[in-house]
């Protein structure tokens, strides 16, 4: 029996749902700390609320330096899963960059986006 060398449609669109309901939080997630960055969602004392109080400001900045972090790290899974889309849309979703043999399901339903198997990566 010849080795398989690439999933088949089927297992790509199980792959391609899985990775359509992380896509769809993840991407919640960033408009809330987007929202948290800009005071978007507008229901809090930023407008009403004294200025001398420095240490408040300063947990405020930090605050907005953290979840500025954390949106960014956020934008880049959003870009990962959406380049996994495309790969599947491809048909090469699933097919390790460094081996060219396909990384393990178990690996791909724990992280959807990835592009190396656990080999590939543990040569690293």
């Amino acid at each position: 029996m010849t080795e398989k060398t690439r999933y088949s449609d089927a297992e790509l669109a199980e792959f391609k749902e899985l990775i359509l309901g992380k896509l769809a939080k993840a991407q919640k997630d960033y408009e809330m700390y987007k929202n948290s960055i800009t005071h978007g969602d507008g229901n809090d004392t930023q407008d009403t609320s004294p200025t001398f109080k420095v240490l408040e400001e300063g947990a405020a900045t930090l605050s907005k330096e953290e979840a500025g972090k954390l949106a960014q790290r956020q934008l880049k899974f959003i870009q990962h899963l959406q380049a996994a889309l495309i790969r599947i849309e491809n048909k090469t979703y699933g097919i390790c960059r460094d081996t060219g043999k396909l990384i393990s399901k178990e690996r791909l339903r724990a992280v959807p986006h990835a592009t190396l198997s656990i080999e590939a990566k543990n040569n690293q």
